[in-house]
């Protein structure tokens, strides 16, 4: 038994936007997202549900699933598998255009509804915390006081989940490790909720078409070479900052040493000749002739 990695957009999609992943995305959310709250997600609808897909190119590198919940919050999730350049701008910016737009010319602002971004990155984003969920809101800088509820941003790193499948507790850490491993998984984990199983039969590669399967062949390749093509780029940018070190260091090592001689020649002149004289035959200023006799 063989599943889709969950990390492609194909997968993703098809695990967690179709028209049927109602109650599989539910469960996602209420154990990620509203782990620590009270109230739970009861419903919601899956914006513009992803069918099986026409293969587009291949240079998006990340998926996004939009949600609304029944009480009209907005929820982005977005799966992201290689680190580029402005990706928190970018996380931020997509949360505030969706909550800009919810109005049209002349409506009230009191009926904008919360967005709520969520976003798993398969890449360490945080280095001050060693948590695998953070979660973000305005909060004023002293005393942390609520501005409102209205943006929120919640991350999940996949690198920083270590846990392995005997080791895990509770639904949360199911459907990361789920996320995360179910790629190179060949069985279902009897003890999994039936909500995450689910996810499992779903990205099931036996149930898939041929064609489907090309297409999540093609994505999982592609990503592979992105990344490949990304530690290449890092590696010699390495060795380059290695060589130009070297180069140098060299550099100043010999000028370092030419000076340091110059200053022991000067030393033994200054008995004998004047500082201008001193000066011309060691290469160094009058100025610095005049510091040493001093």
């Amino acid at each position: 038994m063989r599943f889709l990695d969950i990390k492609t957009d194909f997968a993703f999609k098809k695990v967690f936007g179709a028209a049927d992943s109602k109650p599989r995305l539910i469960s996602f959310l209420n154990a990620l997202v509203y782990d620590d709250s009270d109230v739970k997600i009861a419903d919601l609808t899956i914006v513009d549900p992803y069918n099986i897909p026409l293969l587009k190119g291949m240079k998006d590198s990340f998926v996004d699933v939009k949600a609304i919940l029944s009480d009209g919050t907005k929820v982005i999730i977005e799966m992201q598998v290689l680190s580029c350049e402005g990706f928190e701008k970018r996380v931020l910016y997509n949360a505030a255009k969706n909550y800009s737009t919810q109005l049209l010319k002349g409506e009230r602002y009191d009926l904008l509804n919360p967005i709520i971004a969520l976003t798993i990155v398969d890449f360490v984003m945080f280095d001050e915390t060693d948590q695998y969920i953070t979660k973000f809101k305005l909060l004023e800088k002293d005393k942390f006081i609520r501005y409102n509820d209205d943006l929120e941003l919640v991350f999940i790193e996949l690198p920083k989940f270590e846990k392995e499948l005997d080791t895990l507790s509770g639904v949360k850490e199911e459907w990361v490790w789920f996320v995360k491993n179910a790629g190179s998984l060949e069985y279902v984990p009897e003890t999994f909720s039936q909500d995450v199983k689910g996810a499992f039969d779903v990205a099931n590669q036996a149930n898939m078409t041929q064609e489907e399967l090309d297409i999540q062949f093609k994505k999982r390749d592609y990503i592979a070479l992105q990344k490949g093509s990304l530690a290449l780029a890092q590696k010699q940018g390495l060795k380059q900052g290695i060589e130009q070190g070297l180069k140098q260091g060299l550099e100043q090592g010999m000028e370092h040493g030419s000076r340091k001689k110059s200053v022991e020649i000067a030393l033994n002149l200054l008995d004998v000749l004047d500082c201008e004289t001193v000066a011309r035959k060691t290469g160094l200023s009058v100025e610095e002739v005049k510091a040493l006799r001093n």
